[in-house]
């Protein structure tokens, strides 16, 4: 099993190749010595052909989301989880442009990717840290884990079953982080596609660092969220999706968050 020190952890990256570059760079100057992608490279943004080639040559190891599986796999939708007919409605419109515009030669590679990401870090007491990385769960890729709503119990019995001492996730857009028994955590580290509804432009990701004072420390990340939104309208994207990117506050997708979740955005 590989073994890493400290560690940046990108979730969805929804076809934002200029928050992607920003993160690359800006990890590997904090002195990340890997850098991993949770997946769902597209979805919301522009020209999905950007994103890989970044991911391929700087290394970042990558799996798959259930975008990534539905792209791959010639789907005719995203298997994002979605219940709500609105929410249903923008994520169709996310989907039909990314499958548009992603080149056939792609989907080879995107159907090829590993579904769970595995690794260790050095703790302390001597025993490794065994860390799994999973997209929205480590039982069910589309599976929705908000603070709120998910019991620490469940957090706990996927650390017993899946052999892991920190679970890592993305898929719902929103970081948060949760101390379980045994000194074990499980950490959502973010999205780099939009901004997690808190009234700002910046994204951001998460870094694991053994040697911390903290493990995990959510990273905010500023990038060129101007010339983003200037290349949505240009490929005539859903204008919410481009006030999104320019205010921070999420415009769709918004049926599927729990109470507490909404209760902080501005829609």
């Amino acid at each position: 099993m590989a073994s890493f020190s400290r560690v940046a952890l990108f979730g969805g990256v929804y076809n934002n190749h200029f928050a992607l570059a920003a993160a690359i760079a800006d990890a590997r100057r904090r002195g990340c010595e890997k850098l991993f992608c949770l997946g769902d490279l597209g979805a919301f943004g522009p020209h999905p052909d950007n994103v890989f080639p970044l991911l391929i040559e700087n290394d970042v190891e990558t799996m798959q989301g259930n975008y990534d599986h539905s792209i791959g796999h010639d789907l005719p939708d995203c298997q994002c989880g979605y219940t709500d007919p609105a929410d249903n409605y923008y994520a169709r419109l996310s989907y039909q442009y990314t499958y548009r515009n992603t080149s056939p030669k792609w989907r080879p590679w995107l159907a090829a990717l590993p579904k769970q990401i595995r690794f260790d870090m050095p703790a302390e007491n001597g025993r490794p840290l065994r860390v799994l990385c999973c997209h929205g769960s480590p039982r069910k890729t589309n599976e929705f884990l908000w603070e709120s709503t998910t019991p620490t119990h469940l957090l706990e019995k996927f650390a017993d079953q899946y052999s892991a001492d920190i679970i890592v996730a993305t898929h719902t857009g929103l970081p948060w982080t949760r101390r379980l028994s045994n000194d074990r955590l499980f950490v959502n580290c973010g999205v780099l596609g939009r901004p997690p509804n808190d009234g700002t432009t910046k994204v951001g990701y998460t870094i694991l660092d053994a040697a911390g004072p903290a493990l995990a420390t959510y990273v905010p990340l500023e990038y060129d969220h101007h010339t983003l939104a200037a290349e949505m309208k240009a490929q005539d994207l859903p204008g919410p999706f481009i006030e999104t990117v320019l205010t921070g506050w999420w415009t769709t997708c918004l049926e599927i968050l729990p109470t507490k979740e909404r209760a902080r955005g501005k829609y």
